[in-house]
């Protein structure tokens, strides 16, 4: 299927390695240009020329609002304008109530929810003057199904679909779709961060190219009617009807 958006301007964040990364080879594979970001220089590069097709890469920290909008700014400079944004970036430590301090969610609400919206505000008003645009986040399954051991992360994330959902309805009527990605367990770095491989031997994981294709899915024109959607991507682990 042609999705119908070579040539388009693809910003995706976090795309050094993982559902990001993933994310970026779906979308140049359609012909979009991308531009990735990631801490380390070295990996960064690694993850261009996995993606291919002229990606740019783009050393930017986008923990923070600002180092995110920079990120935003960098890839406009570098791409000349954003058709796509693909907010997305790793996620806090893991613990619980009893074991995290107050004081560790507002770096956790900076990473996973205010970096989000610094993203946003960068990059959707252009959209909204051209009137077409892809806002396509990832985020995680926690939000429909709170993660044990994961309570930064279910808080900062959930925060950040209540975000989306808004910013959704509020452009709808202007071309610009926005949606979220709510992966289950994928194989990834971070996965293999947070569980011994006895725990993944046990575990229902997919694969992270598969999820790439449905954020390139979001971002075509088969999907313009497409927007406020939560899409869960986990292998039929979350339970609800709803």
């Amino acid at each position: 299927m042609d999705l119908g958006i070579a040539g388009r301007l693809a910003v995706v964040a976090g795309g050094s390695s993982g559902l990001g990364l993933a994310s970026a080879k779906a979308l140049a594979e359609e012909g979009a240009r991308v531009a990735i970001c990631g801490r380390n220089e070295d990996r960064l590069r690694s993850a261009a020329a996995v993606v291919g097709h002229e990606c740019v890469p783009i050393v930017a920290d986008v923990s923070t609002p600002e180092g995110a909008c920079q990120f935003v700014d960098a890839a406009w400079s570098a791409l000349g304008g954003v058709d796509i944004l693909v907010p997305n970036a790793g996620g806090p430590p893991p613990g619980n109530f009893e074991s995290t301090e107050v004081d560790a969610y507002q770096a956790a609400l900076e990473l996973n929810l205010l970096s989000v919206v610094a993203m946003c505000k960068t990059a959707v008003p252009f959209m909204r003057k051209q009137r077409w645009g892809r806002v396509v986040a990832i985020t995680s399954l926690s939000v429909r199904q709170p993660m044990a051991n994961l309570i930064l992360s279910n808080t900062a994330r959930a925060g950040a679909t209540a975000f989306l959902k808004t910013l959704a309805l509020e452009v709808a009527g202007e071309g610009v779709t926005v949606n979220t990605v709510q992966p289950g367990l994928h194989r990834t770095p971070r996965l293999d961060a947070l569980y011994s491989v006895d725990q993944l031997d046990s575990m229902r994981l997919g694969q992270a190219d598969d999820f790439g294709a449905h954020v390139a899915f979001l971002c075509g024109e088969t999907a313009k009617f497409t927007t406020g959607l939560q899409l869960h991507v986990d292998g039929g682990v979350y339970a609800g009807l709803l």
